[in-house]
C-alpha cells in the first residue's frame, strides 16, 4: 500500500521492536555495534537461556580486533550484566571436573587466579543459538568472590562435558553509542 506522497506505507512488519532514540541492552542483535570500556565492541553471535516459569537470559558473543568475551544480560526485577570470558576448567584450582561427577553438585568455592569466589546459585536451563530452533539441556553453577564485583560460572552439559568462564559485574550506564543492524 502506498501513501499520498508515493512512498510505501509501513506494514507492522517493517516496524522496529524497540524505540531507536533510547536503544538498550536488550535490543542487541548480531551485527550492532557499542562502546566499552574504551573499546567498540561487535555482537557476532546471540544465545537465549530458558530457565523455566518464562523465565530467559541472553547473552551475545561480543569481540573487538583482539579480544572475544561474552556480554551476559538478565532483567529479573532488576537488570544484572556480567561480561566474561571463557577459562579452561583445569585452570581452578583442584580436580573441580572429579569433584562435580562424584558429588552431583559443584563445590561451594572455587579458586582462580588466587580469588576465591563463592556459590551463589545451582540452575538447571535450556540454552540454544539464537540461529537455531534446538535446544540444549545444562546445569549451570554461578559463583561470585567476597566483593560481588567478580563472577564465575561452571556449566555442565554431559556426564563428563563442562564449561567455565569468569568475568565481572558490569552496568548498565559503561555502554554507550549502540549501532543496530
Amino acid at each position: 500500500m502506498f501513501s499520498c506522497f508515493g512512498g510505501k506505507k509501513k506494514n507492522q512488519e517493517d516496524e522496529l521492536d524497540y524505540d531507536p532514540s533510547d536503544i538498550k541492552l536488550e535490543n542487541l542483535r548480531k551485527g550492532a555495534f557499542f562502546d566499552y570500556d574504551l573499546k567498540t565492541w561487535q555482537v557476532k553471535a546471540e544465545y537465549e537461556y530458558d530457565w523455566g516459569d518464562e523465565f530467559f537470559t541472553q547473552e551475545f558473543q561480543i569481540t573487538t580486533a583482539d579480544e572475544t568475551c561474552y556480554l551476559s544480560v538478565e532483567d529479573d526485577d532488576e537488570l544484572e550484566i556480567s561480561i566474561t570470558k571463557k577459562i579452561n576448567l583445569r585452570s581452578l584450582e583442584g580436580n573441580v571436573a572429579d569433584y562435580i561427577v562424584r558429588n552431583d553438585i559443584a563445590p561451594p568455592e572455587v579458586v582462580h587466579n588466587g580469588v576465591k569466589y563463592f556459590k551463589e546459585s545451582e540452575d538447571a536451563g535450556y540454552w540454544r543459538n539464537k540461529k537455531n530452533t534446538s535446544w540444549e539441556e545444562f546445569i549451570s553453577w554461578t559463583y561470585y568472590d567476597d566483593t560481588e564485583k567478580k563472577t564465575l560460572t561452571i556449566e555442565r552439559w554431559d556426564e563428563q562435558e563442562f564449561e567455565a568462564s569468569a568475568g565481572i559485574v558490569v552496568q548498565e550506564h559503561e555502554f554507550s553509542n549502540f549501532i543496530l543492524p
